[in-house]
């Protein structure tokens, strides 16, 4: 989703992308996220500069949430509905942190978290 929001790419539909820019919400990223994506380059699956997602992320006000060790505890607890250590660093977060979870992941609406589908 953040890469779709950087590059304007038109599978971020209208409404969520409201919700982004939307100053009375605050858009939270996980460093889990931009950790992903970074691997993700490197093995020459995706494209991007980091300074211009970087950059992207401070105009767009958008905070990073650092993974903190009950994170990642509660990201090992879940249940094994998804294998992706990623996804599920995203959904503890949400959890722990009452956050809404945005994502085109169908796999992660088996979790009690809050998902906004983009």
């Amino acid at each position: 989703m953040l890469l779709w929001w950087v590059e304007d790419n038109p599978r971020l539909r209208q409404a969520p992308r409201a919700l982004i820019t939307d100053p009375g919400n605050e858009i939270v990223v996980s460093a889990a996220t931009i950790w992903e994506a970074a691997i993700k380059r490197a093995l020459g699956k995706l494209r991007f500069d980091s300074p211009v997602l970087l950059d992207a992320l401070r105009r767009g006000g958008m905070r990073v949430l650092p993974i903190a060790a009950e994170h990642a505890l509660a990201a090992g607890d879940l249940p094994r509905h998804h294998d992706d250590p990623f996804d599920r660093m995203l959904v503890a977060q949400a959890i722990a942190e009452g956050f809404t979870l945005m994502t085109s992941d169908a796999w992660l609406r088996s979790y009690a978290v809050a998902i906004i589908d983009v």
